[in-house]
């Protein structure tokens, strides 16, 4: 699945023309590497997302393409969170 639509699917980010901004400004890591808005996600990868003055770190558990709001957290886990100095 594209790194977009699984932030957007995760709903980690609300809109997926969002998610690929993000991606496309570097803020998003894959593995160790900065992610396009297209590289594709799959179940184990972890993923650093800069969100205004904090990085966050998640493993992906499960890749769905649509889920409801409730099973929406069921899809990642928040490996920790740090604030930028």
């Amino acid at each position: 699945m594209r790194l977009d639509k699984f932030l957007k699917v995760s709903r980690l980010i609300k809109r997926r023309t969002l998610a690929k901004e993000v991606a496309d400004q570097g803020r998003i890591q894959v593995n160790g590497s900065v992610a396009k808005a297209s590289t594709d996600v799959v179940v184990g990868d972890q993923l650093v997302i800069r969100f205004g003055q904090k990085f966050v770190t998640i493993e992906v558990l499960q890749v769905k393409e649509a889920v409801r709001k409730e099973e929406a957290q069921d899809l990642y886990k928040v490996l920790k969170e740090e604030e930028v100095q």
